[in-house]
């Protein structure tokens, strides 16, 4: 089977523990994490052949990072080395009406210094049938904006399916240019675009109408109209996939997804996500899914559904990373939703 290739930055990340604030905590927890990183590794648990691209420094943190990710059966041969530091982001865990915080160390990081040229795309892509990368990554640097780009438009060349998560985050757009102004050059390049319910409006002013995430209402139907301008904007697509997280608090969220396949909507089933036990990298669990599925199944419904069980589930687990195998993902899509142990 040929691979997947994910390019994009990961990160050391530091928890407070226990729904603890930065302020009360006497340790953090480390972990590594990052959006490109957690497709990666959701997608190595399901079985499929996959490679993570990224730069990393020539240190002790560098090396403990690729190995910490080589471990859960991703290929790291292609990883530039470079740079003088990883970077970090600190997380504390919201709870109830108090939702989770990240604070960001991540400037002057490894992959924010990346260079055009700097990846050998053409070793890269041999043997690959898909790239995948997250509007995280333009919004870095301007060279690794310029890299990701690099990436696209080589797969693109070699036939390769391109799939983007938006991922739009306002805290790291500091470089100078807006997504807005950046994105649309990478987005024009894929074949998958995939999105939470407000990306489409923070990047392309694109919104639907009608819609409250804040009180946790999510009408999926109301979401058609910005899949089909997406989709209209960018010709390429085929393929536009909306997340609808509806927040009733920081533990409980209604969980489903639409996708638009150029002829019709189709609508997944919604979970209530009660008791959660970490939601970071959710969105990351669900593309991870999606590209799983529809490679999997060459059924659009049911690799929607796929995707939206496996993100699911990822809410059960701590850490950026979907530890999570194929098996129990579809044995969620099957109705049990029981919890019962396996003996």
């Amino acid at each position: 089977m040929k691979k997947i290739v994910t390019f994009g930055e990961v990160m050391l990340r530091l928890a407070a523990p226990d729904y603890m604030r930065f302020s009360q905590t006497s340790h953090l927890v480390s972990t590594f994490g990052g959006g490109e990183a957690n497709v990666a590794v959701s997608l190595a648990n399901f079985g499929m052949p996959v490679s993570f691209i990224t730069r990393l420094p020539e240190n002790d943190i560098g090396y403990w990072c690729e190995k910490e990710i080589r471990k859960h059966g991703v290929c790291t041969k292609d990883i530039v080395w470079g740079g003088e530091r990883l970077g970090i982001y600190f997380l504390e865990t919201g709870a109830v009406s108090r939702g989770s915080n990240v604070v960001y160390d991540r400037s002057f990081s490894a992959v924010s210094e990346i260079c055009p040229g700097m990846i050998d795309w053409d070793e890269v892509f041999r043997d690959v049938h898909w790239f995948h990368w997250t509007g995280i990554t333009p919004a870095i640097s301007e060279g690794a904006a310029q890299v990701c780009l690099e990436g696209a438009k080589e797969a693109n060349k070699k036939g390769i399916t391109v799939s983007c998560d938006l991922n739009f985050r306002k805290k790291l757009w500091k470089w100078g240019k807006s997504a807005g102004e950046i994105m649309p050059d990478l987005v024009k390049e894929c074949d998958i675009i995939s999105g939470n319910e407000e990306d489409a409006e923070k990047v392309f002013g694109i919104k639907p109408e009608g819609v409250d995430v804040i009180k946790g209402e999510i009408n999926a139907g109301a979401y058609e109209s910005v899949t089909k301008q997406l989709m209209k904007r960018f010709t390429k697509a085929k393929k536009v996939v909306i997340t609808l997280r509806g927040s009733v608090s920081a533990n409980h969220n209604t969980w489903s997804g639409v996708l638009f396949n150029g002829s019709e909507l189709l609508e997944s089933p919604e979970y209530q996500i009660t008791h959660i036990v970490d939601r970071v990298g959710g969105g990351d669990s669900f593309m991870a899914g999606l590209i799983y599925g529809l490679i999997t199944y060459k059924d659009d419904q049911k690799a929607l559904d796929f995707a939206v069980a496996a993100s699911c589930l990822k809410h059960t687990i701590y850490g950026d990373f979907n530890m999570v195998s194929a098996g129990e993902v579809e044995k969620l899509m099957k109705g049990d939703t029981s919890g019962r142990v396996s003996r």
